[in-house]
């Protein structure tokens, strides 16, 4: 049986990239027993990247086959699960909010929310219509990150040292909009349980200093410099070692899509919602500590 899809949201490049190996049988990594069946186009008015965007995805995701639709709960209603991968985190708890009760199986991509509060309010949607959500970065899936756990193992580690590109834009909240990257390779790696952040920020960089509750320490180099490659350094207590996550030749994306198809398949994901929502916390309180320059405590500052 072909699992069908609804994406809502056609104002990112991956739209074009998980239609592609969802689609095309020459891709190197074509997912096979998936189809893009219906699509609502989306888009936010005062962001341009997304409105310059959405007629060319649209048209190429039309050509695919799929079916464009008005309404995302008109997606929803007609599909086994949905990819919401709108570009703009502003507008997610309102296409969820649309959609909730028709599907039971979606993905959100980052950023889940660009606030706690519409975070909270997105999972007590998904508790109350029983809908299994999954919100995930592709960099968390990373195949030079999840090779490199897998050959030492996670139990040992005691620090990380992340970097990646952090372009900002004026509508997206600071370092939501490429910061989410990085902080979901910190993540990934040290689980939840942060205490407190601190920013340091100049124009070219900013760099987050965060606590875990346990003494574990993380950081954050996010550059606007011009080095625009991603890459994490793993601190145990035998050594540290060093991932290139540009390197591997498995795309970072085509490692997300299988965890995606995985989690639309079993009904189970592979990142818990509450994790999810301390993720939106932290990158909250790195944004106020930004501006005020004091380490804010996750767990004793309003952020709703």
């Amino acid at each position: 049986m072909t699992l069908k899809i609804g994406m809502i949201g056609l104002d990112t490049s991956h739209v074009s990239i998980f239609s592609k190996m969802l689609f095309d049988t020459d891709h190197p990594h074509y997912v096979p027993g998936a189809r893009i069946t219906a699509a609502f186009p989306g888009g936010s008015p005062d962001f341009e990247l997304s409105m310059s965007r959405v007629e060319g995805y649209t048209k190429e995701l039309a050509a695919w086959g799929t079916e464009i639709l008005d309404r995302p709960e008109d997606v929803a209603k007609q599909v086994d699960a949905v990819m919401l991968v709108a570009v703009d985190g502003r507008t997610h708890l309102s296409l969820f909010r649309a959609i909730a009760p028709y599907c039971r199986r979606v993905f959100i991509d980052k950023p889940f929310a660009v606030t706690s509060k519409d975070a909270k309010e997105m999972i007590e949607l998904a508790e109350r219509f029983q809908v299994t959500v999954m919100s995930s970065s592709s960099l968390r899936y990373a195949q030079g990150l999840q090779d490199e756990l897998a050959r030492c193992g996670e139990g040992d580690i005691i620090g990380v040292d992340c970097a990646g590109p952090l372009p900002l834009q004026p509508t997206q909240p600071g370092l939501f909009w490429y910061g989410i990257h990085v902080a979901e390779m910190l993540y990934r790696v040290l689980g939840t349980g942060c205490e407190s952040v601190h920013t340091a920020a100049t124009e070219f960089h900013d760099v987050l200093t965060a606590v875990w509750k346990d003494g574990r320490i993380g950081t954050i180099r996010g550059n606007r410099a011009g080095n625009d490659r991603f890459g994490i350094t793993i601190h145990r207590t035998e050594g540290s070692s060093f991932v290139d996550i540009m390197e591997h030749p498995k795309p970072y994306y085509a490692s997300l899509l299988d965890q995606i198809m995985q989690m639309f398949t079993t009904g189970v994901s592979g990142v818990p919602l509450s994790e999810t929502l301390e993720i939106i916390r932290f990158l909250e309180a790195a944004n106020v500590s930004r501006e005020t320059g004091e380490t804010v405590r996750l767990d004793g500052y309003n952020m709703a």
